[in-house]
């Protein structure tokens, strides 16, 4: 945390050089009021929370409380001080400032400070004489000139802001070095679930704050991420809430630390005080802990400033500056959009960008079925696949079919259909008049399960190689929507109106045979 005004400009300037670069407001400007409203970083948001600009609200789903126009106001908290620098530069760019400042020079500090106050920003009176007497005064406007020059000349990585790395939003400044993801992939990691609020995946009653990413694994090597890392803790109690784990720490020039955690392993390879590097296996994946629904390695990142404060991190800021810092190239995949996309250099471009190319459902399932990244089981797709491959096929295309009736939303499908990819199983219920629920799945050893309840009894069935052969054709035709759904809900009924005849007839058998058992006892006497 920076102790005083000079030390505030030497930290942070280059955080408001980028920021002009991405957006074009004067770093003059962003930098002032970074000073003023963060007291030098020294106020209460911004030690506690990384908000130097006095943002309000929730940053996903974080905040600190603290006075302001009333008490116990809600203010964002931030990863890092990166994040509340591009957060700012995007409120700033919100069309009741941009119509007094998007005709105005880079360069012209004065007229842009005078635009945000008319804007809205303050209401002192003093506002504008306030901020330009902090630029003046501590020639802020030196670092215009020098993003200015860079621009004219070309040349985007100066010697001037060399110390700034290209992905400024997550304000992490890596070194130079090799890199590697946490697991091996060739194009994308899927994420099951993000950093940030979510239900609780042992009580949707319950909300709670996942302080990680949890990448989809089937018995992967997990890897150090960078070079001359200490392994400072390892667990191998499978009982606790994350199960077997381990903790890297990595050293910065500066006296802060990051710490990576890996949990639910498998088998740890490595011991507490070893030196590791990136790429070295530190150990398996695994489904241990008592937090867990399924094998995935959860991968949480916390920064430690020199003080010796903790803080908790969106992995996918540490990734994507990674994945640039070691030219890597690997897209961390949640639903069907990258999760480093927002932090990658181009910032807000870069994300329009994926944006105007963001997979549908019907190309996330494709991707999730075809593709080995996504850790599934190598499902594959369509005919001679295997299996596997052309029953999780015919699983998907039903939960398509399925919810065109139900109306959800694009992100509901997309969520939905990677739930189904990873738990091999999906909700007919529906589809299907006449049952409180149906539901089909496919088991570890390649078996389509149907289980129906009509809230009374539950029936199990297997289905045929016919019954799957019929449903395929039903999926496979030129038929709309509304009639599959119906084959198929006539198809569900006709199997569990024979599940409960056959329940009934070995009931009455039972019931006879007791009766003529009993009748033969009578004889007997």
């Amino acid at each position: 945390m920076a102790t005083s005004r000079q030390q505030y400009i030497d930290q942070y300037a280059g955080y408001a050089m980028e920021q002009m670069r991405r957006y074009g407001i004067p770093a003059s400007v962003t930098l002032a009021q970074g000073i003023i409203e963060s007291a030098n970083g020294q106020s209460y948001v911004a030690s506690t929370a990384n908000n130097h600009f006095g943002v309000k609200g929730t940053y996903n789903g974080n905040y600190v409380l603290a006075n302001d126009d009333r008490p116990n106001e809600k203010f964002k908290k931030y990863d890092n001080v990166g994040q509340s620098y591009e957060d700012h530069s995007k409120v700033l760019m919100a069309s009741r400032y941009q119509k007094y400042t998007k005709n105005l020079s880079p360069d012209d500090y004065a007229g842009w400070v005078r635009g945000i106050k008319a804007g809205g920003y303050a209401s002192d009176p003093r506002y504008v004489s306030t901020v330009v007497s902090v630029i003046e005064s501590n020639n802020l406007q030196r670092y215009d000139q020098m993003v200015m020059a860079e621009t004219k000349q070309g040349n985007k990585q100066s010697n001037a802001t060399s110390q700034v790395p290209n992905l400024k939003s997550t304000g992490m400044n890596l070194p130079e070095g090799n890199y590697s993801m946490p697991v091996k992939r060739d194009s994308f990691m899927l994420i099951t679930s993000p950093y940030g609020k979510r239900k609780d995946p042992l009580d949707n009653s319950k909300t709670e704050i996942h302080h990680g990413i949890d990448i989809k694994t089937k018995g992967d090597a997990v890897l150090a991420t960078e070079n001359n890392g200490k392994v400072i803790a390892t667990n191998h109690n499978e009982n606790k809430a994350g199960g077997k784990s381990i903790t890297v720490e990595y050293t910065r020039a500066d006296g802060t630390k990051t710490q990576v955690q890996y949990m639910h392993l498998s088998e740890i390879n490595i011991r507490q005080g070893d030196t590791v590097n990136a790429g070295q296996k530190l150990g398996v994946s695994g489904n241990t802990g008592s937090r867990t629904t399924g094998e995935h390695l959860h991968f949480g990142v916390i920064n430690v400033s020199a003080d010796g404060k903790r803080q908790w991190v969106n992995p996918a800021a540490y990734l994507a500056e990674i994945s640039q810092k070691g030219n890597l190239r690997i897209e961390a995949q949640h639903n069907g959009k990258d999760l480093l996309a927002q932090y990658q250099a181009g910032g807000t471009k870069v994300t329009e960008q994926k944006q105007e190319t963001e997979q549908t459902p019907e190309s996330w399932m494709n991707k999730l079925l075809s593709s080995p990244d996504a850790a599934l089981g190598g499902f594959g797709s369509g005919e001679g696949q295997g299996l596997t491959g052309s029953l999780m096929h015919m699983l998907m295309l039903l939960l398509m079919v399925a919810m065109q009736q139900e109306g959800k939303s694009k992100e509901e499908k997309m969520q939905a259909l990677t739930d189904a990819a990873v738990n091999r199983k999906i909700d007919l219920s529906s589809m299907v008049t006449g049952l409180k629920s149906a539901e089909l799945s496919i088991t570890n050893n390649d078996k389509a399960i149907l289980t129906t309840s009509d809230g009374k009894q539950q029936y199990t069935h297997e289905l045929t190689e016919s019954e799957k052969t019929r449903i395929s054709q039903i999926l496979s035709s030129d038929s709309d929507d509304a009639t599959k759904r119906q084959k198929i809900s006539s198809m569900v009924m006709a199997i569990t109106v024979s599940q409960q005849a056959s329940r009934n007839y070995e009931q009455i058998e039972t019931q006879q045979s007791q009766t003529l058992e009993l009748q033969s006892n009578v004889q007997r006497k």
